[in-house]
Parts: structure tokens; C-alpha cells; sequence
């Protein structure tokens, strides 16, 4: 990774055009929304529900041991199984999350709670249609909870199908206006489509609202750095951070940008390993011939 930004600049203003922006982006919203915990950010969807997202311990390894010994003596309490869910997922156990949370649906399969947070760890799980089934029943069209309409968009943004998400977070919008994590959620939605000047409109708008996350800063750094304006991105991603933080956030968004080289270079890389190979062939044909 180069150290000095204008390099970095350069290269990303001169590559952009040759990069697949989808690529990059499809990677930062498998990462970004689907509960990930990069540098120490928090998820950008928030809780499905204040009981799934508690947790005893600010440690979640901790709480991984406490709710593990709690679940193993009673796997039937709703409760706890949600707890230790919630612990697995924040210690990216994923499928071991979707395991326990699957076992209480069974047991408790019109748990609206419990639903919601099964259908959580099925998106962080990469299980994208049926995370959207299991949370289509975790709430009714006559009471519509705003924070699973948006994960919902994420399941559908994830399965391709762009409009008709944007459609679940304009939906969660009316329910709670200017919500950041819903906007940023949109926002990227246009980023995967490649819409970026759209992407850092509902960008800006979230980070702009009281109470956006780092992680909201990062979605619209990126964004922005994705335009080419790298030192306006590396500004947006120092912000109001710690010192202590800001070095690290830079780098994290450096790393990121970067990542637009890669499948280039893996091009690059077989392309010389092919010719290599041609070219020793050729030598030893003619080496028979000879």
C-alpha cells in the first residue's frame, strides 16, 4: 500500500474507468450490511429488535461463553437463544448463528422477534432468499417495522434486485424519516448499479443526520473516493475521529480503494502464466524439431 495520497490519487483518477465499480461495491455491501464488524463499526441496519441486540458484556466473546452455557442447559428459551445468536453473530460465528436461531424459529415459529433475528443472521450468512422469506413473516403489512423492511432491501439488493429494494427502504423512510442507516443502506444501493453521483446524494443525506455511524462516513468516503475524489474522501473519513482512530480509518479506505487493482492484476498474472507456458511449449517443439 503506498503511503503517499497523491500516488494513491493518481492511480485511482487514472484507473476508474478499467475498474468493474460492482465489483468493489457488491464486496463493501456484503461487508458494510450484512453485520460485519469492520474496524470495530458497527452494523449500519442497527437491531431487528432491542432483545436480540442486548448483550450483558461490552466483550462478545464473553458473551458468547455466557449465553453458550445459558443455551445449553435451556435451548428452548427464546431469550437466550436470541442473546447468543446475537454474541455469534458479533463474533462472526455465522453459520453457528443461523444453526441456533433456525432451532428457535422451529420451536417458536410465530415469535416475531425470533424471526427477525433468524432472518438477520441468514443475510450475514449469505442466505439471501430465504432471509427475505423468514423476514417477511417477522412483521405484517398492517404494522411494518422500518428496520426489517431495510434488511429486507439488503436481502433483495443482495439477490440482484435492485428497484424492488429501494422500493423496502423509500418504504421504511415513510416509517422513519431520514433514518441514516436507512439512507446509507439506499445509497448504496445506487453504488451497486453504479450510480454514484445518486449513491452520494442519500449519502450525504445520512451522514448529515444526528446520530450516523462511523460506518455511515466510511459508505460516503468510499463512494466519494470511488468518484475520484480521493483527498475529499480521506477528509469525510477523519471527521470528527480520534486521532488514535484516524490513521487506521485512512488506511482501512486506502485498502479499499486499492482493492479496484486487484482484479486487473490477477488478470495480468494469468495472462503472463499462459504466455509462459506457450512460450515454453513453442521451445520445446522446436527443440524436437531440432
Amino acid at each position: 500500500m503506498l503511503s503517499d495520497s497523491s500516488k494513491v490519487r493518481m492511480r485511482i483518477t487514472t484507473r476508474f474507468a478499467r475498474f468493474p465499480t460492482c465489483i468493489l461495491v457488491a464486496a463493501l455491501l456484503s461487508t458494510a450490511l450484512c453485520g460485519c464488524q469492520t474496524s470495530g463499526m458497527s452494523d449500519v441496519t442497527g437491531s431487528l429488535g432491542a432483545k436480540s441486540e442486548t448483550a450483558p458484556d461490552a466483550d462478545p466473546r464473553h458473551a458468547v461463553e455466557i449465553y453458550g452455557e445459558l443455551y445449553r442447559a435451556n435451548p428452548d428459551d427464546a431469550d437466550v437463544a436470541l442473546q447468543y445468536g446475537q454474541a455469534l453473530r458479533a463474533t462472526g460465528q455465522r453459520s453457528q448463528a443461523v444453526a441456533v436461531l433456525e432451532h428457535a424459529a422451529i420451536a417458536h415459529s410465530t415469535d416475531k422477534a425470533i424471526l427477525a433475528g433468524y432472518g438477520r443472521a441468514l443475510v450475514d450468512n449469505g442466505n439471501f432468499q430465504q432471509a427475505f422469506d423468514v423476514l417477511s413473516r417477522a412483521h405484517t403489512p398492517d404494522n411494518p417495522d422500518w428496520r426489517i423492511l431495510s434488511v429486507q432491501g439488503i436481502a433483495l439488493d443482495q439477490l440482484g434486485r435492485n428497484e424492488e429494494a429501494r422500493q423496502y427502504y423509500e418504504n421504511a423512510l415513510k416509517i422513519a424519516p431520514d433514518e441514516p442507516s436507512v439512507l446509507s443502506n439506499l445509497g448504496l444501493s445506487y453504488a451497486l448499479t453504479k450510480d454514484l453521483p445518486k449513491a452520494e446524494e442519500y449519502l450525504r443525506r445520512a451522514y448529515a443526520r444526528p446520530g450516523a455511524s462511523a460506518r455511515v462516513r466510511q459508505n460516503l468516503a468510499l463512494v466519494v473516493g470511488l468518484e475520484g475524489r480521493f483527498g475529499e474522501a480521506e477528509h469525510i473519513v477523519k471527521g470528527d475521529t480520534p486521532a488514535a482512530e484516524t490513521a487506521g480509518n485512512v488506511a482501512y479506505l486506502k485498502q479499499l480503494l486499492s482493492g479496484r487493482d486487484k482484479p486487473a492484476m490477477e488478470s495480468k498474472k494469468l495472462a503472463a502464466s499462459e504466455e509462459a507456458k506457450h512460450a515454453e511449449a513453442r521451445h520445446a517443439e522446436a527443440k524436437n524439431l531440432d
